[in-house]
């Protein structure tokens, strides 16, 4: 395609952005701080703490379920320690500063399934209660899962013959899972219902639904595991979640689970084989891996690059001042790559900027930044102009810490 020559201006670029659904009343969003669900604010009894970036899975599973409950809630955000300094407000609040937190009539509770129970207490069950027999049978399957997902994930093996008994540790287990589900009427582990009288998933679908979605990620791109393709019935579970704009609205993605697991974890050991090295590839190139990482397709009328065009519009200013090229340097590249993802064109950023567009590519987190699709697009026509320039990486993540993810600069 004939490279255009000057990218559009910001207000050119504006003129492509679409308005926002309702964060109070809308779909489930990461950026709401308020949600009423069509009730009165002083109906509002719950605050939720949060991470930020919405990279804690045991916040995820709170936020889900007081979504599918359907209950007003408050959302307050402080930092995981691998991005940043937690706040002095947050630990003056909960003095050990795990997440996550809620507030219920001032007072503090923390343990995401004792989190759980006292929201049941309060509210009544979503689906089976959490000490129904068959709940805790789930609770503890998901956590044998999650031990085996850790064991093979998280230590590195010596020779070929453990790392071959502890992938087959996890897929057995994972196979108890899909024999639940084989046996479910529903598309759910937990078939329950809400005020709106849809089928909703259950608090044991709630309770595996966190780290499924960053098994995964986090298997396909360390071990070439085609999680979905596997198990089939995972997968049929993971697709009617994508269609629930509640669970999408707590989506991450591939990219984002890839890199910001290895601090949380202490570690992710690469199994180095075809798939992992082909899967690995089109990951950090954010080209995803298509229906692998979710088979949610939008309405014709929404485009996901009108949402990230309008997220990096937001924070345009701190994005520029943050890169390695500086503010005044990395104007005309990122004008050039919006562009690209909005017009169709393909536009020539100046000379020695790839280093600028992938260091932005790499950072971008999903859900904090935009929702899965859009995080796609976005960083597709950044790598795509970045080929233009050159073959120059830029700054490779590291796997101790995301400090280069501080919020900081971005809530001022």
């Amino acid at each position: 395609m004939k490279e255009a020559i000057d990218p559009l201006s910001w207000e050119e670029l504006s003129q492509f952005v679409e308005k926002d659904s309702c964060l109070i009343n809308g779909p489930n969003s990461p950026y709401s701080s308020i949600r009423l669900f069509g009730q009165e604010e002083k109906d509002m009894k719950v605050i939720l703490y949060r991470d930020h970036h919405a990279w804690c899975p045991y916040c995820q599973k709170v936020w889900l379920w007081l979504e599918w409950k359907r209950i007003p809630y408050q959302t307050k955000k402080a930092s995981m320690r691998c991005y940043g300094n937690k706040e002095d407000w947050y630990l003056r609040k909960v003095p050990s500063g795990i997440f996550p937190a809620v507030e219920i009539g001032q007072q503090i509770f923390t343990e995401s399934d004792q989190i759980l129970l006292e929201l049941e207490k309060l509210f009544g069950p979503l689906g089976l209660p959490l000490n129904h027999p068959k709940t805790i049978d789930l609770r503890k399957l998901e956590r044998r899962l999650f031990r085996a997902w850790c064991k093979w994930l998280c230590s590195p093996s010596i020779f070929k013959d453990q790392e071959y008994r502890k992938e087959k540790e996890f897929k057995f287990v994972a196979k108890e899972m899909e024999v639940y589900l084989s046996k479910s009427s529903s598309d759910w582990i937990d078939e329950a219902s809400n005020s709106t009288d849809h089928s909703i998933p259950g608090s044991a679908d709630v309770i595996f639904i966190p780290y499924l979605e960053r098994m995964n990620a986090s298997l396909a791109y360390y071990k070439g595991l085609n999680l979905r393709k596997e198990f089939p019935y995972i997968h049929n579970w993971l697709s009617a979640l994508e269609k629930s704009d509640v669970y999408r609205g707590t989506q991450g993605d591939f990219h984002t689970h890839a890199h910001d697991l290895p601090p949380q974890m202490g570690g992710c050991w690469k199994n180095k084989n075809p798939s992992q090295e082909n899967f690995s590839k089109l990951i950090d190139l954010g080209k995803g891996l298509g229906t692998q990482e979710t088979t949610y397709k939008p309405l014709s009328s929404t485009r996901p690059e009108s949402i990230a065009l309008k997220r990096v519009l937001k924070h345009r200013i701190p994005i520029m001042k943050l890169n390695p090229m500086g503010e005044d340097l990395f104007d005309q590249p990122l004008r050039a790559a919006l562009s690209t993802m909005v017009d169709g064109h393909s536009y020539r950023p100046n000379k020695g900027s790839a280093i600028g567009l992938r260091h932005l590519k790499d950072r971008i987190s999903v859900p904090r930044d935009m929702p899965l699709l859009s995080a796609r697009k976005l960083r597709q026509a950044l790598e795509k102009t970045a080929e233009i320039d050159g073959p120059e990486q830029g700054q490779r993540i590291t796997l101790q810490n995301r400090f280069d993810q501080n919020p900081a600069p971005f809530l001022k």
